[in-house]
C-alpha cells in the first residue's frame, strides 16, 4: 500500500496464551511486514503459542520488566527490523487488530506521524464494558493532562499506538518509566518535541482475559500521571530540567 514503507505490529505480551491468536488472526497481513512478541515473562504457554503460529521475531525476557519494560524491548527490536510504521497491539483482543489499516494510512500518507485508537470517542469504553469507576478516573485525568500539556486528546490512556520511525528515534523513550506510566511518559515527550497525534475511534472489548490492573494500582497510576503532566509545564515554561525532555 505504502511504497517502501515497512509496517511492523509489535505485541507486548504477558500471560496471553487465551488470546494471542485470535489477535493475530486480525492482523492485516496485506499491509504488515513484520511481527514482534515480546513475552515478558509469562507464567502461561504464551511463548510456546507464539511459536506454533509462526510469529518469526520472538524475545522472552528471562524476569518480568514491567509494561514500560516490555515496550522498550518492541521498539527496539521494531527499529532494528528498520521498520517505518510501528503499531503497538495487545495481544489480549482488548482492542481490534481491524483498524490497522486506518492507522497506517494516517502515518503512512503523511498526514500525523502518531495515531491513537481512542475507548472515548463514540462512546466505545462504555459500549464495550469498561467499568464506570475508570471511566470516570479516565475522563478526569484526561482533562487535567489536556490543560497542563496544552493539547485536546479523547484519552491519553489507551494501548494502541502506532507511530513513525521518525517519532521513536526523536523521543527517548529508554529514560521512561518500567511500568504503566511509561505510556503517559512516552506521550508527554512527544508533545514536547513538538509532534501532532491523531485519534480513530476504537470499539474495546472488557472480558476475563484481557489485561487490566486493580484499584489500588489504578490509583498509582492516575497520580503518576498527573505528575508527569506537572514536570512536563514545568519544563516548558523552563523552570525546571527532566531527564525525559533532554
Amino acid at each position: 500500500m505504502f511504497k517502501n514503507k515497512k509496517v511492523v505490529v509489535v505485541l507486548p505480551a504477558y500471560n496471553a496464551e487465551k488470546t494471542l491468536e485470535k489477535t493475530y488472526q486480525e492482523i492485516p497481513f496485506d499491509i504488515v511486514d513484520d511481527i514482534v512478541l515480546v513475552d515478558d515473562n509469562s507464567s502461561d504457554a504464551t511463548i510456546q503459542k507464539a511459536k506454533e503460529l509462526h510469529i518469526k521475531h520472538i524475545i522472552k525476557h528471562e524476569k518480568n520488566k514491567g509494561y514500560g519494560g516490555n515496550q522498550k524491548s518492541c521498539y527496539r527490536k521494531a527499529l532494528d527490523l528498520n521498520a517505518d510504521i510501528v503499531i503497538m497491539l495487545h495481544p489480549d483482543y482488548q482492542y481490534t487488530p481491524q483498524l490497522i489499516h486506518a492507522m497506517t494510512s494516517i502515518i503512512g500518507n503523511r498526514v500525523y506521524p502518531v495515531v491513537f485508537g481512542s475507548r472515548i470517542l463514540g462512546n466505545g469504553a462504555l459500549r464495550g464494558g469498561m467499568p464506570l469507576y475508570k471511566f470516570i478516573a479516565n475522563r478526569f485525568l484526561t482533562f487535567f493532562q489536556n490543560v497542563l500539556l496544552g493539547e485536546k486528546l479523547s484519552e491519553y490512556h489507551t494501548g494502541y499506538r502506532a507511530f513513525s520511525k521518525e517519532v521513536l528515534m526523536a523521543v527517548n523513550f529508554e529514560v521512561c518509566d518500567d511500568d504503566f506510566i511509561f505510556d503517559n511518559e512516552m506521550v508527554s515527550q512527544i508533545f514536547f518535541k513538538g509532534f501532532q497525534i491523531a485519534e480513530i475511534t476504537c470499539p474495546t472489548k472488557y472480558f476475563e482475559e484481557a489485561s487490566s490492573i486493580n484499584f489500588s494500582r489504578s490509583l498509582k497510576y492516575g497520580l503518576g500521571c498527573l505528575s508527569v503532566s506537572l514536570i512536563f509545564r514545568l519544563a516548558k515554561w523552563k523552570l525546571i530540567k527532566s531527564k525525559l525532555y533532554q
